[in-house]
């Protein structure tokens, strides 16, 4: 986090489950079950960036491709990345 941002306060409430997990974790790592939350948030949405980001290389790829059977196969990768399987 870069030391010119504010942190901001924000509420959240976990399953119970969950709640054990991140604490599990936090005392592991030997660190705060926030810093646990923070490195999750962070780690998801970096992930979610990177698949956001291959599915428009696909779907770039996808549209300057003429072959079928390659046309065939990034379409099953994309639905892939839909839809999960």
């Amino acid at each position: 986090m870069p030391s010119a941002e504010k942190p901001v306060r924000q509420s959240v409430s976990l399953p119970p489950r969950l709640a054990r997990r991140v604490r599990s974790l936090a005392k592991t790592g030997r660190t705060s079950a926030n810093r646990v939350l923070v490195d999750l948030i962070e780690s998801g949405l970096e992930a979610r960036e990177v698949e956001r980001r291959k599915f428009f290389e696909l779907t770039d790829r996808l549209a300057g491709s003429a072959d079928p059977r390659e046309q065939a196969r990034l379409k099953e990768e994309l639905a892939r990345l839909t839809f999960g399987g």
